[in-house]
């Protein structure tokens, strides 16, 4: 197939697409009709997927070669991302997990999965959400986890870093909504990728538990498609989601109290 005109629907950049989760969304999205920027460290396979992206669907895939925890490659996306008015949807799914405890964990690659998993993507963010909010269209797509909410199951530092995009999300809705810019966060449960085996934990991906990669792609952009601000493919019953976060909403105004509740028994002086 050869390489049709540019895309009406413009461009996708993803991160983290050369397997896994972001490749399916590169595949996704390119039978959708967008043209891709594909980002990710593996050269070799992020050049043989938009090589057959390009065959399959016809639209324009470009690369970038680059590993975000260098400031310098950040840089480089960063700038595409504020340059590029083509660019109409970036999903930041570029990440890293592990399984280890505060005990037996490396805290210089805990840093480092932070400055992936949260500093990263909100560098991404912050270059592209002016573009959108002064063109009054555009789409955000962050892959949290379900770990984000079950902050126990895996690793604190990681699970810390999913709760961080769905808070960050939260906000993101609240700055832009009204701007035209859309923001979905995707909180996938295992998955079967990569991921667990960076993690230490690749048995996990034979689990009856685990969805497929594409399985999950697949229901996080229907759940876009459906106008879903947070998206959990695996939760069976959406109702248990928006009854949580009503009642987490709930709770902001039960915070405003100049005085401590009567439990810890403090002893006020009115003299």
């Amino acid at each position: 197939m050869t390489s049709s005109s540019k895309s009406s629907k413009g461009t996708a950049l993803i991160t983290g697409a050369s397997a896994g989760i972001g490749a399916v969304y590169a595949d996704r999205l390119a039978r959708r009709g967008y043209d891709l920027i594909l980002v990710a460290r593996n050269g070799a396979r992020l050049n043989a997927l938009a090589s057959r992206l390009t065959a399959d669907t016809g639209r324009s895939v470009n690369t970038i070669v680059a590993d975000l925890n260098d400031k310098t490659a950040l840089s480089t996306i960063e700038r595409v991302l504020r340059d590029d008015q083509d660019i109409t949807v970036l999903v930041n799914n570029a990440g890293v997990g592990s399984v280890a405890s505060v005990l037996n964990g490396d805290v210089d690659e805990m840093e480092a999965m932070i400055d992936l998993n949260i500093t990263a993507l909100t560098r991404l963010t912050y270059a592209v959400a002016p573009v959108f909010a002064s063109k009054g269209a555009g789409t955000i797509i962050n892959i949290s986890s379900a770990v984000g909410i079950a902050v126990e199951l895996l690793n604190g530092v990681y699970s810390a870093s999913k709760s961080y995009v769905l808070s960050f999300g939260h906000a993101l809705q609240r700055d832009l909504a009204d701007k035209g810019v859309r923001i979905q966060t995707v909180l996938p449960a295992a998955t079967a990728t990569d991921f667990w085996d960076l993690a230490g934990y690749a048995k996990q991906k034979e689990a009856a538990s685990t969805m497929t990669a594409e399985d999950l792609v697949d229901a996080a952009l229907a759940g876009l498609d459906q106008g879903e601000l947070v998206t959990i493919p695996t939760l069976q019953d959406g109702n248990d989601w928006t009854k949580w976060e009503a009642d987490r909403r709930a709770l902001t105004p039960k915070f405003a109290n100049a005085k401590a509740a009567p439990r810890y028994n403090l002893v006020t002086n009115n003299t």
